[in-house]
């Protein structure tokens, strides 16, 4: 915004009352301000908005305090053009600090266009990210009661998990409930083994062998019930979203051409960064975003490691565990990528680069609303044949060895 905006606001949240500044006046003008407090209860967030719209307030802009924000932003959204400001981007001078010179400072930057505004999805983008994330949450949850299983299951001196590679599996379930019943002895237990787990019934019998108290049976008691309730609010999430998932059908089958990226990432990618692409001027504004592309550290003309900058932890840990899946696949660009930096840089940090190199993939698959073009596994060496043939000769002729090299010419 270059202009000078003739009527804005600058709303201070907080958790009991939002502190809105009107200004109103022409470019050359001193403007008018205007201030009102109100409570954060619907109806006085409601009277807000009347009293701004019967004023012609056009632009509106708010700081970013918790979840305090959004019930005002969801009200407003639909009778003018909201901005969500990052606080620490609109701090104002430190020694003048109120609730009121707050909202001026904020309706003066904004009534200057001096306001970045954060990216804020459209309402079925954030209904669906609200799914996404509250599913991740309680898969995470669910991980933490099986450890609390296999703590206790130690703690009895069952020593299941050094057998078992799986201790949800359904040969190490029956078991665990057995254990809890305790109507069967080990010798009977390790006979329920399926599968390649069969071959080690003599071990699974020692293993189940151990000090398991009614105290130890209780907790796993609570633990298993907890597992069964997670399970079960977990496929209600899943139904919700793919319900949510249905206009954005397409573009999730397109993303899932991407090794290593399945239906759950692509959910994740859609429900934070959306669909529609004019909000990233470039791929490069989208990963910096996200907070998975390289900081800058420079002094004196000399550069050092930069470490990735804050960012979206939910796409972060989505594009992390799909870069570690498209490490493993066979003759891929991206797993060739992997290997080329695991070398020098870790499995971390190639594990990062590998995550932010899906989320250009998908910012152009989403942007083009094509599928992905695979490159192979050999692009990198293709990339620079000369180079890679002149240093692996040398390389050999280093170990005393005569080199002769005639390139094959293709049928």
């Amino acid at each position: 915004m270059d202009a000078i905006i003739e009527r804005c606001c600058g709303i201070d949240v907080h958790k009991k009352t939002i502190v809105a500044c009107l200004m109103i006046g022409k470019p050359q003008e001193k403007p008018k301000a205007t201030i009102k407090t109100f409570s954060t209860m619907t109806r006085d967030i409601l009277a807000c908005k009347d009293w701004l719209e019967s004023e012609g307030c056009t632009h509106v802009a708010l700081e970013s305090t918790g979840v305090y924000w959004k019930p005002v932003y969801n009200i407003m959204e639909a009778s003018m053009e909201i901005i969500l400001a990052n606080a620490r981007d609109i701090k104002n001078l430190p020694g003048r600090k109120t609730d009121v010179k707050d909202c001026e400072w904020i309706a003066d930057l904004l009534r200057h266009g001096l306001i970045k505004g954060s990216f804020i999805p459209p309402k079925p983008i954030r209904e669906l990210r609200d799914l996404t994330r509250y599913r991740q949450k309680l898969i995470q949850q669910r991980s933490s009661e099986l450890n609390r299983i296999q703590k206790f299951l130690e703690d009895a001196n069952i020593k299941l998990s050094s057998v078992v590679t799986d201790i949800t599996g359904v040969s190490a379930t029956d078991m665990i409930h057995h254990l809890i019943c305790n109507d069967m002895t080990p010798k009977e237990m390790s006979k329920l083994a399926k599968g390649r787990l069969r071959k080690k019934i003599s071990e699974l019998e020692k293993s189940l062998e151990g000090y398991l108290t009614d105290h130890h049976r209780f907790i796993l008691t609570t633990s298993i019930q907890m597992i069964a309730s997670y399970d079960y609010a977990i496929e209600k999430l899943d139904a919700e979203i793919d319900k949510k998932m249905e206009p954005f059908q397409e573009t999730s089958e397109r993303l899932q051409t991407i090794p290593g990226v399945k239906k759950k990432t692509a959910e994740t990618i859609i429900s934070e960064i959306g669909v529609n692409m004019s909000q990233f001027p470039s791929h490069a504004h989208l990963s910096s975003w996200a907070g998975v592309s390289p900081g800058n550290n420079e002094s004196a003309g000399k550069r050092y490691g930069g470490k990735t900058t804050p960012g979206d932890k939910w796409l972060k840990g989505g594009l992390s565990e799909a870069a570690w899946a498209a490490s493993k696949t066979k003759g891929t660009y991206l797993q060739a990528k992997y290997k080329r930096l695991v070398s020098r840089c870790g499995k971390k940090r190639a594990c990062v680069a590998v995550g932010h190199t899906i989320l250009i993939i998908a910012y152009y698959i989403i942007k083009e609303q094509v599928i992905y073009n695979e490159l192979g596994g050999d692009f990198f060496d293709r990339l620079n044949e000369e180079y890679l043939v002149k240093r692996l000769k040398t390389r050999i002729q280093n170990l005393g060895y005569q080199v002769l090299i005639k390139k094959e010419i293709a049928a």
